[in-house]
């Protein structure tokens, strides 16, 4: 029975293949599509291309990407059968090259940055951007350069960042509040189970909704500080942009395919938009009412500030679509780093217990036990921030980073790179690189840590792991992405104990199957360690 449904399987995967080959075959040669320009050199003169797997005509390794499930386990795999710290992959009319090397990884973002300034595009960016009005997915050329001067200026400066300082307190605030009441009604005085993952990004997605919306919720909320339903859709539903954004598509690579949606991301994505422009749109419409008809006069918050801003005619600078666009691209880029850090370093250190003993002594050190933590305290705390800079090293959000794409013909690493081809760095074997990095795989804060005792930083400009990346394509919002990761790790460790449920020995550190998050959702028992007082607010 089983050799039967195996066969009928295989059946049905070779006749998919057969009809995708044959599709590809007569649409590309129709259109006389060819890979990129390394084909306008002759054989003799034709430079070297970066190691990889022989394609096939047309389509190049789709069929082995589309056979080898999780695209980037296969990528890595390959590279280390290759031993090389750079590759090449042909996916349809694509040349995808792979990075592994901070040195190499340095040449792209420093020394040839303004070559590989630009982004790919794809269905599900083009969505998600909104035809590519914002930022983060865009391609170089004037709309970015527009978006990234006022992210920098208006929305993300220090003196901005500053302005916003209430409203992130108050978030890191209600954080306590809700933990608090998680385990406050325990009678054994042992604690509470808290499900970390779900804590943490939803604090990420309370700073970010109070920073852009000026609220924490879209409803009524919940008394004990906790998420609604509203909130629980919102923060899932970036969560699946965020899985889907980049997520090799095979309509990302053969253009052709593009209107079949052969994957289901397209379709998953539309969904998760609708249930994210379903919260945000009426607040946009109705603010930019109160700003047309001066009901409002004053900015609050990042909407206010977007709405407001004028051109050299006092005209608007932005447009509404402008607005809704860049408002989601701000979302899914604040929730997803802190939060994953803080649940892979919590789960590494419930498992090394003098870990968490030695942040606490820090936090106790610097803080005491009669206050809570505050931003201002944040430069003291190295420890802290060590074990923030360990988890973005060994435990990156995503096993790569957005493509940078080629705008020219160059050499680098003496390969060369065609104009069009995709770079991505990987943040997993970047940080694991055993050249760089003394036992790779070890969760080690302590390496991070300055013998002079100087300030601990969550960027590393050498690309030796990446938090915030570098370059033109760098993440322009470091300030705010330091902030609430030390924030959201120091506030936790100082105000509760934490351990493994009684049933569970020690914390199960494997990663997912489908990507390099926590296989399941850490959840630990949290008890609070300072006078009750200040948790209420």
């Amino acid at each position: 029975m089983n050799q039967t449904l195996y066969s009928l399987l295989l059946l049905n995967l070779q006749g998919f293949w057969l009809l995708v080959i044959i599709t590809c075959f007569i649409i590309m040669i129709t259109k006389a599509q060819r890979p990129n320009s390394i084909e306008k050199y002759s054989k003799k003169q034709r430079p070297k291309l970066p190691p990889g797997p022989k394609p096939w005509p047309i389509i190049g390794n789709l069929p082995e990407m589309l056979a080898n499930k999780p695209t980037h386990r296969w990528i890595h795999k390959l590279m280390k059968e290759m031993n090389t710290e750079i590759a090449c992959i042909r996916l349809g009319n694509v040349y995808v090259i792979p990075v592994t090397s901070p040195t190499i990884a340095t040449e792209f973002l420093r020394e040839q940055d303004a070559t590989f300034a630009s982004r790919s595009v794809s269905m599900c960016t083009d969505l998600v951007s909104s035809g590519y009005l914002t930022t983060i997915l865009v391609p170089f050329g004037d709309q970015w350069k527009k978006m990234k001067k006022i992210l920098s200026n208006a929305l993300l400066s220090p003196h901005k960042h500053l302005w916003l300082r209430e409203k992130r307190t108050e978030e890191a605030n209600n954080l306590m509040f809700y933990v608090y009441n998680k385990c406050k009604n325990v009678n054994d005085g042992v604690g509470g189970l808290v499900n970390v993952r779900s804590v943490a990004r939803h604090y990420c997605g309370n700073v970010i909704r109070k920073i852009v919306f000026n609220t924490r919720y879209f409803g009524k909320g919940m008394k004990d500080g906790g998420p609604s339903f509203e909130e629980v859709e919102h923060v899932d539903s970036i969560f699946v942009l965020l899985k889907y954004v980049y997520a090799f598509s095979i309509s990302d690579y053969m253009s052709c395919l593009r209107e079949l949606d052969l994957d289901g991301h397209q379709k998953k994505l539309k969904e998760a938009l609708r249930i994210i422009k379903k919260y945000h749109d009426p607040i946009v419409q109705e603010r930019v009412k109160q700003w047309n008809d001066g009901a409002k006069v004053d900015e609050e918050d990042w909407l206010d500030i977007l709405i407001s801003l004028k051109d050299a005619n006092n005209n608007p600078s932005l447009t509404l679509e402008e607005i809704n666009a860049q408002i989601i691209e701000l979302m899914i880029a604040s929730v997803d780093n802190p939060s994953n850090a803080f649940e892979w370093a919590l789960a590494e250190m419930i498992n090394q217990p003098k870990m968490l003993q030695q942040a606490i002594e820090e936090l106790d050190g610097v803080v005491g036990k009669e206050r809570l933590v505050q931003e201002s305290d944040i430069p003291k705390l190295n420890y802290v921030k060590a074990l923030a800079r360990e988890a973005f090293r060994l435990h990156p959000i995503a096993p790569f980073n957005p493509p940078h794409v080629s705008m020219s013909d160059t050499i680098v690493g003496n390969y060369f790179i065609p104009k069009g081809s995709h770079i991505i760095l990987s943040r997993q074997e970047l940080g694991r690189n055993p050249k760089v990095w003394n036992e790779p795989q070890k969760f080690k804060p302590e390496r991070h840590l300055k013998g002079d005792g100087s300030d601990v930083v969550l960027t590393e400009p050498n690309l030796k792991f990446i938090s915030f990346s570098t370059g033109r394509r760098g993440c322009p919002g470091v300030m705010l992405g330091t902030t609430m990761t030390v924030m959201l790790f120091a506030r936790l460790l100082h105000g509760f104990t934490w351990s493994a449920p009684s049933n569970i020995p020690t914390i199960n550190l494997a990663e997912s199957k489908i990507d390099i998050s926590l296989a399941e959702p850490l959840v630990a028992v949290a008890k609070p360690r300072l006078a009750p007082e200040l948790y209420h607010f």
